[in-house]
């Protein structure tokens, strides 16, 4: 006599053996067998024998281990280790680049990838109503068309805005479309930028993902590749502290022993040092001189002091006379 839904019952039973088993929990035989009858599959035990084998030559490790009187058959190997999906799912939660919504979605996508014991154990330790996250719905899109565009050599067309104080979108250029090559997606203090030459203006230049709107992908070839090979995309953006416009300077640090390690954090281990005293170092670093990095430098406190060029040194001295200005007018 055939037996019910055969054509099935491998599928079914992967399923089962992922979704119900890990390396702490394990099924019997008649326990499969119980469990494919939810889903109106009959098997016997000989058929299931072969099964298991069968998952196992494909590359679903389906492990038998004898505990006591019983014998149980638990998924072996993942694609991905609970510890390696942790980590995953905490980049995910911590993102602001991430909006809640999409955080979530991912999230229990993620955790599908082990079983339903293990994804228990995952849910409880994500934590992400807290965390700034992102607004921009569009943003998955967005990368979509623009990875789309880098893989086809396009230019691509979007819109760009920033929040104003009502808490609405405010468009760059009148709303007027930028064109755009796009070269590279980077992060950057826990932003995510697109990289590319801007062929209104002729410059490389860089754009928050999450404020780009109404993203396309145009016919047109990209531009710029010359620019780009002469300035190198690692160098762009290591230069761009916290990816800010400015004038590209070569600045002098004076710096406390200590800032050995912070210093190292933000501009590379092939920073260079040299002894200035006992306690101090100096490096020279390339940076494009921005305010936000000036005022990186300020709230370090004076274990970090700008000592060239002197123009550098004069406005972070500006800088701080201006806000000192401000808190005293309060």
């Amino acid at each position: 006599m055939k037996i019910k839904n055969q054509k099935q019952k491998l599928l079914y039973l992967a399923k089962i053996m992922q979704e119900k088993t890990d390396d702490e929990h394990g099924l019997t035989m008649p326990q499969i067998q119980e469990e494919l009858a939810r889903y109106d599959i009959e098997a016997n035990r000989k058929t299931l024998y072969d099964d298991i084998a069968v998952l196992n030559d494909f590359g679903i490790e389906i492990i038998k281990q004898q505990e006591g009187y019983k014998t149980l058959y638990h998924c072996g190997k993942r694609e991905f280790e609970p510890a390696e999906l942790r980590l995953i799912i905490d980049a995910i939660a911590s993102s602001k680049f991430i909006t809640l919504r999409k955080s979530k979605q991912l999230i229990k996508k993620l955790e599908k990838m082990v079983s339903n014991h293990e994804a228990k154990l995952l849910d409880r330790e994500v934590i992400v109503s807290d965390r700034v996250k992102n607004m921009n719905e569009s943003i998955f899109y967005t990368v979509d068309a623009i990875q789309n565009a880098i893989a086809n050599n396009h230019r691509i067309k979007f819109r760009y805005f920033s929040w104003n104080i009502e808490g609405g979108m405010e468009f760059h250029h009148d709303g007027e479309y930028y064109d755009v090559s796009p070269w590279a997606l980077c992060w950057d203090s826990e932003n995510y930028y697109l990289v590319g030459f801007d062929s209104n203006i002729g410059e490389i230049r860089h754009y928050r993902v999450d404020k780009m709107m109404n993203t396309d992908e145009l016919p047109e070839k990209r531009l710029g590749s010359k620019q780009f090979k002469e300035k190198g995309i690692d160098s762009y953006t290591k230069k761009h502290f916290r990816m800010v416009g400015g004038t590209e300077e070569r600045v002098s640090l004076l710096c406390k022993n200590k800032m050995a390690n912070i210093i190292i954090d933000q501009f590379g281990r092939e920073t260079k040092f040299q002894k200035a005293d006992e306690e101090h170092f100096r490096t020279k670093v390339d940076v494009v001189v921005s305010d936000q990095f000036l005022g990186w430098v300020i709230a370090l406190g004076g274990d970090v002091v700008i000592e060239a060029p002197e123009s550098v040194r004069a406005r972070a001295l500006e800088l701080m006379r201006e806000n000192l200005e401000r808190y005293e007018s309060l």
